[in-house]
């Protein structure tokens, strides 16, 4: 009971040391606030951003895996040789895309390619929506429904018709109030019918998607303008087979078709959502490590300011600690009583970063698509690097405290 006394002792100081220097404190509040603030405001949204993409991955079904050209987890920098690692794998094609259907593990198989592009219906034009080449079963391999009207049929898709459907955020942008289904857009310049309209799985966007034109990709392949050789294949295994046996089948059927040697590497990537999510999350973590570097900025600038404030703290409570120790205290109680006193301004500060790092994800979820969320160990870290910030930058004045000579104290005018 008397350790918890002295501490709420020194918290009370700390507060009259706030109350007597508005200042000084607040300058010191100030840079702990900003520095926790900014890693709540981070941590939030890479929290909330890393579980939409988890459960966006997660609507495709927990099965289901991708083939890529080539894939390299984390972030990966060009060294400036012009050497690069994907040029040496052939892109994927439809023929493979389509053997891959056949395999006795495998349920279904799409795939996809895109660009972005101009989209206009009448005076209504759209400079840059994003334009998807598909295969027929794409809402299938993709998540969502068609809300309203349907999908190509595998008659259009042979012929290369000029038919598409759009997403909601497509529809309502070229067509508000009106229904979407058989009106004529120009996508690339050229016409085409809205034969559907998409509803998106819920992502991370949500209804603030980007406009989408999805095309069958046999026509796309014809009308768009796009980068080619980035074909991506989505395969979902029979629901009697694993994901490693599916897995197994497509890579020795595709090293069969590549006429690949046993001792070559796969030119391919298969690529698991696990494996999506964990190269995600360590980018983000990357992000985040380098605006803590950041913050960390100002936890240095609230730890010079107790510098500052406890030395003066010090001074002009001189003749008090004179007494004090004249008194009994030890050395070990007057350390304590500055330590508490550090520590209770930087918690301070740390308080009121977190209630703006709180405002800052409220806000970001508010009226942003980004669905921020705080995640309970950014708190408890704010907190302890608060205090931890206050004890280390006081240890110096509160040494020297405790050092004072009771008699030269006393004297001290």
């Amino acid at each position: 009971m008397i350790g918890f006394a002295r501490i709420f002792e020194g918290m009370g100081m700390a507060l009259d040391s706030v109350r007597a220097n508005k200042t000084r404190a607040a300058l010191t509040i100030l840079g702990v606030a900003i520095g926790v603030m900014v890693v709540i405001g981070m941590a939030s949204m890479i929290t909330g951003i890393n579980r939409a993409v988890a459960h966006q991955l997660e609507s495709l079904g927990p099965k289901t895996f991708f083939v890529f050209r080539f894939f390299r987890g984390g972030i990966t920098i060009d060294d400036g040789t012009g050497d690069q690692p994907w040029r040496r794998n052939p892109a994927l094609t439809v023929d493979e895309a389509n053997v891959l259907r056949l395999l006795p593990a495998i349920k279904d198989v799409g795939y996809r390619e895109e660009t972005s592009g101009p989209v206009s219906y009448g005076d209504t034009k759209l400079s840059s929506v994003n334009v998807i080449g598909y295969s027929t079963n794409w809402p299938l391999v993709s998540g969502g429904t068609i809300s309203n009207g349907r999908n190509w049929t595998e008659l259009e898709f042979a012929a290369g018709a000029d038919v598409c459907v759009v997403n909601e955020k497509t529809a309502s942008s070229l067509f508000p109030g009106l229904d979407a289904i058989g009106k004529r857009i120009k996508v690339f310049g050229m016409p085409f019918t809205v034969v559907g309209v998409y509803a998106e799985a819920q992502s991370l966007f949500g209804e603030s998607s980007t406009p989408m034109v999805m095309l069958p990709h046999s026509t796309f392949t014809h009308v768009a303008d796009w980068f080619k050789g980035w074909m991506g294949i989505v395969v979902m295994p029979a629901d009697s087979a694993t994901v490693e046996q599916a897995q197994d089948q497509v890579i020795s059927a595709l090293r069969v078709r590549r006429g690949l040697r046993p001792a070559q590497d796969n030119n391919f990537s298969v690529v698991t959502q696990d494996k999506l999510l964990s190269t995600f999350n360590s980018v983000t973590s990357g992000f985040f490590l380098v605006m803590l570097a950041l913050s960390s900025v100002g936890l240095m600038v609230g730890g010079v300011g107790v510098v500052a404030i406890m030395m003066i703290s010090v001074t002009e409570r001189t003749r008090e600690i004179g007494v004090r120790k004249a008194l009994g205290a030890t050395r070990r109680e007057i350390l304590l009583q500055f330590l508490v006193e550090a520590a209770s301004l930087t918690l301070l500060g740390g308080a009121i970063g977190m209630a703006l790092g709180a405002l800052i994800a409220w806000l970001v979820a508010r009226f942003t698509p980004v669905p921020a969320a705080i995640p309970i160990w950014s708190v408890v870290a704010a907190l302890i690097a608060s205090a931890v910030t206050g004890v280390f930058f006081g240890m110096y004045p509160a040494t020297k405290a405790s050092r004072l000579d009771p008699v030269e104290a006393l004297r001290y005018e």
